[in-house]
């Protein structure tokens, strides 16, 4: 499974994403056996078979490489919403990549290091809204509107790491529905007038 997945990330891309992925693998593997604070440049490098050189020609440290993994999933499932998705599809797709690397996202949610995973997230879905919403309307949200989708994104942050961290967990579909149902209702007629919630 993580092989298909590996070489589905890897279509089309060039030599520099190959070794990146490369590396993120490595970093999965060191995950395995320790904790994203435990792991050192070396060890990864080591677990791939790459130089510190090469490792630090593609990122600054190893929360830029968890990062740069993060977002190759994040856009896998945001790029469904291009395709004329729903909002709620859109997450279904995203908590199912994470579910396929929970090991990989449970090691990286752990972490309150600085640049860490749960700040990225936030940022990444907060932006992705702001711009969904400016691509479907012409205009950006007001700022009352960006505090409230500031809040709703947050709180999603904290329920998919609390979810992800939990053995007996609810299924994606079922997160998601959640998630819809924890949405503001300004929000709610906001996706609803643009015709994507779901």
């Amino acid at each position: 499974m993580l092989k298909k997945r590996y070489n589905y990330l890897m279509k089309d891309n060039k030599t520099s994403d190959i070794t990146k992925m490369k590396l993120a693998y490595a970093m999965r593997n060191c995950m395995e056996k320790a904790s994203v604070e435990e792991i050192t440049v070396r060890e990864i490098c080591a677990e791939g078979g790459f130089s510190r050189q090469t490792f630090y020609r593609c990122f600054s440290d190893k929360y830029d490489l968890i990062n740069w993994y993060f977002d190759r999933i994040l856009n896998e499932s945001f790029k469904q919403m291009g395709k004329g998705t729903t909002i709620r599809e859109s997450l279904v797709l995203k908590f199912q990549y994470i579910l396929q690397e929970q090991l990989f996202f449970q090691a990286g949610f752990a972490s309150d290091e600085q640049n860490n995973l749960k700040e990225h997230d936030f940022e990444r879905i907060f932006a992705f809204y702001k711009n969904l919403i400016f691509e479907k309307s012409g205009e950006y949200p007001s700022k009352s509107m960006q505090d409230v989708l500031e809040m709703y994104c947050q709180s999603s942050v904290y329920m998919t790491v609390k979810w992800i961290m939990t053995k007996k967990r609810r299924t994606p579909d079922e997160l998601a529905d959640l998630m819809m149902e924890a949405m503001p209702e300004t929000l709610v007629r906001i996706f609803a007038k643009l015709d994507i919630l779901g």
